[in-house]
């Protein structure tokens, strides 16, 4: 079956090529749908400026909150100042925050028949999240830059240019396998109440990690625990690559940081993008 729109050159999306797979013209439709999509969101983020000031803004205040109240009480490792020890903790930080954004951003959607809207339309079914995707994945740039530029104005500085765009890299990618986790909780719950939970559990998760404490300090089990998260990773990768001071760790995983830090993004992503597209497929069963 096809449905024939756009001067009659386009074929259903969701129909599987020879062998199952996607064929090279559902994959480029599903693309160009995608980006309609993202520049829907990006339109109203122009419109409600506000919003996005607001979300750069705040990891900022939380950083200097950081920095300036905190920074004394703690020994930092090999003897450096407190921000170049903090400002990797709080980029991996950042990108984990950015988890509940995405999931009040596709609840809503759905609350308000939105996502029911795209669904009736001819559009592959990964159009709608890889639109959700790009948008946010292009707001969480914005946002982290906007704390690198916080971070050089407190004197931190990355070693070498190659090796921060390294780091910047790895930092994206987290945040690119946590937006489809949080696309996933947003088709899934569908409820604000959710959202909350997942907002006041951000801190535990984020903090059960090596980007404030290090894991070797904490009880044996609670150690491990916070050396196999997967923002841990992250973070030591982006404080080898920054060339800032970082705990270390005698584990596999600590040895290993930036392989992980690219192994566990492609792990979420591959799971999540599975359990997302099939829900979305599914909404009104």
């Amino acid at each position: 079956m096809n449905t024939i729109t756009r001067g009659g050159e386009r074929q259903m999306e969701t129909m599987p090529a020879a062998g199952g797979g996607m064929s090279a013209g559902s994959l480029r439709w599903a693309l160009v749908d995608g980006w309609t999509v993202a520049r829907r969101d990006l339109i109203h983020w122009a419109n409600q400026p506000m919003t996005v000031v607001f979300g750069v803004v705040f990891p900022v205040v939380i950083t200097l909150a950081f920095g300036y109240l905190f920074g004394g009480a703690v020994e930092v490792p090999e003897g450096a100042g407190y921000f170049a020890f903090l400002m990797p903790g709080m980029y991996g930080m950042t990108m984990l925050f950015g988890l509940s954004a995405t999931m009040i951003a596709v609840a809503t959607d759905v609350s308000k028949g939105v996502t029911d809207r795209f669904r009736s339309m001819p559009m592959a079914p990964s159009a709608v999240l890889i639109g959700r995707a790009v948008a946010d994945l292009l707001n969480s740039v914005l946002v982290l830059a906007g704390l690198l530029a916080c971070g050089l104005a407190v004197g931190w500085r990355p070693a070498t240019f190659s090796g921060a765009l390294g780091a910047v890299g790895l930092l994206l990618l987290l945040r690119f396998s946590l937006l489809w986790a949080g696309m996933y909780l947003g088709l899934l719950t569908r409820d604000f109440g959710a959202v909350v939970a997942v907002q006041t559990l951000e801190f535990p998760i984020g903090f059960l990690s090596n980007a404030f404490v290090a894991p070797g300090t904490m009880p044996g089990w609670l150690g491990t625990i916070a050396e196999w998260n997967p923002l841990s990773s992250t973070v030591a990768a982006a404080r080898q690559l920054f060339g800032n001071p970082g705990w270390g760790g005698d584990s596999w995983v600590a040895q290993h940081a930036v392989a992980m830090a690219v192994v566990w993004p492609l792990v979420i992503t591959a799971l999540f993008f599975t359990l997302s597209v099939r829900l979305y497929q599914r909404l009104d069963r």
